[in-house]
């Protein structure tokens, strides 16, 4: 088990400021799934895991509260979740993750960001082949015993572990199976004691792209644009 593959998905300029922003993606994670399934976290599993996913970017539990709070109102927004395909300068593949009130103005907004950094917004399917949609989860590595937890896991629809770090360079674990496995995998984790860090879903690309630092900055300048913009919830792309 070695260090796992990841494609680049965050850039180097962090123009905006970061934390807010994640506390908005969870806020939206969370009306979204109240709306769904009801704000009991027990009886929930997409409530429980975006509770669980604003742990992992430290927001405050009084804030988690008011969003669940507010999503159970009448008058709270109705987000619909849309996916974006499209392609970046020099042939980079991207997939958008929207969750918007206003669906024209957020199709509108993207289909800007795209031709102002020299890239094209594509039809549904158009990149989406290059793409898997994969269960993730972040682990703790303290008191994992990596080679027993990966053999436990196959049997659960693992599809490959390995060590990386987070966004302040702390070591983790991440350990990834298709989506149609991602409920075996976390019933499993939690029948070891496991807490991950987080629990979500990314699109992880078949097909990456390395270009040299001046192209990748073309592309990744992009990417921020996208990552700035209120209705993106996440962006996910082929550059390494």
């Amino acid at each position: 088990m070695g260090r796992i593959f990841e494609v680049r998905k965050h850039t180097m300029f962090a123009r905006w400021d970061r934390m807010a922003k994640q506390f908005a993606r969870v806020a939206k994670d969370i009306n979204i799934a109240v709306k769904a399934g009801g704000g009991d976290v027990n009886s929930n599993p997409s409530l429980r895991r975006a509770v669980q996913n604003s742990r992992a970017v430290n927001m405050p539990k009084d804030k988690v509260e008011a969003a669940i709070k507010r999503a159970l109102g009448n008058d709270s927004a109705n987000y619909e979740q849309i996916i974006y395909e499209g392609y970046a300068p020099h042939g980079v593949a991207v997939i958008v993750e929207a969750a918007t009130d206003n669906a024209t103005r957020t199709v509108a907004q993207v289909r800007a960001i795209f031709s102002k950094g020299g890239g094209n917004l594509g039809t549904a399917g158009s990149v989406a082949f290059q793409f898997r949609k994969m269960g993730v989860f972040r682990l703790n590595p303290a008191g994992i015993d990596h080679d027993d937890l990966e053999l436990y896991l196959i049997d659960h629809g693992l599809d490959e572990m390995g060590d990386s770090t987070g966004e302040k360079g702390e070591p983790q674990i991440v350990a990834r199976c298709l989506f149609a496995d991602f409920g075996h995998m976390q019933d499993a984790l939690e029948k070891r004691g496991i807490h991950p860090i987080s629990a979500t879903h990314e699109y992880i690309c078949t097909t990456p792209i390395e270009l040299p630092e001046a192209q990748a900055t073309e592309v990744l300048e992009m990417v921020d644009l996208l990552e700035q913009n209120d209705d993106i919830q996440h962006v996910y792309h082929s550059l390494i």
